[in-house]
């Protein structure tokens, strides 16, 4: 057998093919896009690297309409969310979390004062949309839907807009002239508010005002009762009430010994609005221990450093005037609470009870196709639309964690699902991008920039009125607090790999446009990849 010699070829310097490479690769560098973690936990939906893109650059107007594209109301939003997104962040594996909410408020309060205004849509549909109920999940809807050019007419039963915003969130964390703002730019859009009007048939409504669909956003205003004995002398109120009254002319008469029953936020806030009102003890009773306690963690702190105090593993069984009975509980080898049979007297001029809430689903009575469970309606996960057709619900009404944040998300996904339905098309689930896990970012890069904290209302004037505890973040504070941001799993264009490339086969697109591989020159060496400070290239195997 005869050996052939091996092929070879003699390149002339000057050609264009000198120093091509590409032949010798196994893996080949890819550009990538991959789903933020704080943007994959937001429950509104917002795409919050894109908007931290552009406040980190100075241009707060454009990254509050990158923001509201998503979600119409960042200024309250950077107040009563529990930014859930900062505890999946990226950087608070190196020292703090992205103030996400910090920024998301200071954009907030930039529209409101530079009178920034949503604009109205481009064309019109034609069709007529219902919502019932001005809170955050149907004022979202509404927003969403005028956007895409339907006419919208929500329907209140309440004398103001906001719904548990207004009604369930005391003012010394949401002033009630930013919740009233941001939900004035949504009726300059042209979105129709009626006030004080209670829906109790919605069909009858729908044909009424002849109506294409409609989405449902009642709140969850109707208090749970539990069974304490009590005789005529006790004082007993519930949560919803209180924190409702605290809107009108005439407050709350609580008393100076004010005893609040429950474990969530609710219970923390009337605690604290009746420290507010006077009161020179403010005790909350829970069965559980403080892990256990619903409310978030924070905000029991602020309760706390106000005077408020908690009995843990305690329960009322009698209320007997002003001597409410006591019974401690104790832990299991399970670790639930069990009664113990020993009981103290804890004297209280009123006892409210926060003990959680119901929505009222009267409107539906007589609805065909409607499955209710457990006190709400069954929707389709990914439409929210009822088994009637045409009806969309949201919110409290639906099976899901009670928030605002759920709620303003509630809306947006609802008013997408409504436009396709209407134009006759089916709304296919959104299928997500792999997450940018921590793994993917190269730490080296980025140096120590702890997270910028909020200022605070002083103690003593934190107790004795109803100012904002919460102060928000300077100009200054809030482009440090963006440019924290590490772009995880996204290019922003930092020039690390088209310096680093050793066979100069990376080429620029221009800004905004990224980068590109030329393959032809690229020899899988992989120190693009190593050298990316945000994740965004893979390397892939070579295809044969």
């Amino acid at each position: 057998m005869t050996m052939q010699k091996p092929f070879a070829i003699t390149l002339d310097p000057g050609s264009s093919l000198a120093n091509k490479t590409g032949t010798w690769r196994t893996q080949r560098p890819v550009y990538t896009s991959h789903l933020p973690p704080c943007n994959a936990q937001c429950p509104a939906g917002e795409d919050i690297q894109g908007w931290l893109f552009h406040a980190e650059s100075g241009n707060y107007e454009a990254a509050w309409r990158h923001l509201t594209r998503d979600n119409p109301f960042p200024a309250t939003m950077g107040r009563v969310c529990y930014h859930s997104c900062e505890g999946a962040c990226n950087r608070g594996k190196l020292d703090a979390a992205v103030g996400i909410n910090s920024v998301e408020r200071f954009l907030g309060d930039e529209a409101l004062k530079y009178g920034w205004q949503f604009a109205p849509p481009t064309s019109e549909s034609g069709k007529k949309v219902l919502v019932v109920g001005a809170g955050p999940s149907g004022m979202s809807a509404a927003y969403h839907l005028r956007r895409l050019g339907h006419r919208v007419t929500v329907i209140e039963a309440g004398p103001l807009m906001g719904g548990m915003m207004r009604f369930g969130i005391p003012q010394y964390r949401l002033p009630r002239d930013v919740l009233e703002a941001e939900m004035q730019r949504i009726v300059a859009m042209g979105v129709e508010v009626q006030l004080n009007t209670k829906v109790t048939d919605i069909c009858q409504t729908m044909a009424d005002g002849g109506f294409d669909a409609a989405f449902l956003a009642v709140g969850a205003h109707i208090a749970k009762r539990a069974f304490i004995p009590a005789n005529d002398g006790a004082r007993l109120l519930d949560a919803v009430s209180v924190l409702r009254s605290m809107e009108g002319k005439e407050k709350p008469m609580l008393g100076r010994r004010v005893v609040v029953y429950g474990g969530g936020n609710t219970a923390i806030d009337v605690a604290r609005t009746a420290k507010r009102l006077g009161a020179t003890e403010a005790i909350i009773v829970y069965r559980r221990t403080r892990e256990k306690m619903p409310a978030h963690d924070f905000e029991v702190e602020e309760a706390l450093e106000e005077g408020v105090m908690v009995k843990w593993l305690s329960t009322i069984k009698q209320a007997d005037g002003a001597a409410l009975t006591i019974e401690k509980m104790a832990l299991d080898a399970q670790g639930n609470a069990v009664p113990t049979g020993e009981f103290e007297t804890l004297e209280a001029d009123s006892l409210v009870l926060a003990l959680g809430q119901d929505v009222d689903l009267g409107l539906l009575d007589g609805v065909p196709g409607l499955e209710r469970k457990d006190g709400v309606v069954q929707v389709a996960p990914h439409t929210l639309m009822t088994g009637h057709p045409g009806l969309f619900a949201g919110g409290d009404m639906v099976p899901s964690e009670r928030n605002v944040t759920v709620a303003v998300g509630h809306g947006k996904k609802a008013a997408r699902a409504i436009d396709a339905w209407l134009r006759g098309e089916v709304l296919a689930p959104k299928t997500k991008a792999s997450i940018a896990s921590f793994e993917r970012i190269n730490p080296w890069y980025y140096s120590d920039a702890p997270q910028t904290v909020r200022p605070q209302l002083d103690l003593a004037r934190r107790t004795s009125s109803f100012d904002e505890v919460q102060g928000g973040l300077s100009a200054d504070n809030a482009l440090f607090e963006a440019r924290r941001c590490l772009s995880c799993g996204n290019c922003f264009e930092c020039d690390n790999c088209y310096g680093v490339c050793p066979d100069n086969a990376v080429t620029k697109r221009g800004p905004g446009q990224g980068f590109e591989f030329k393959y032809d020159y690229c020899k899988g060496c992989g120190v693009c990849v190593a050298e990316c400070p945000c994740g965004a290239i893979d390397l892939v195997n070579e295809e044969v």
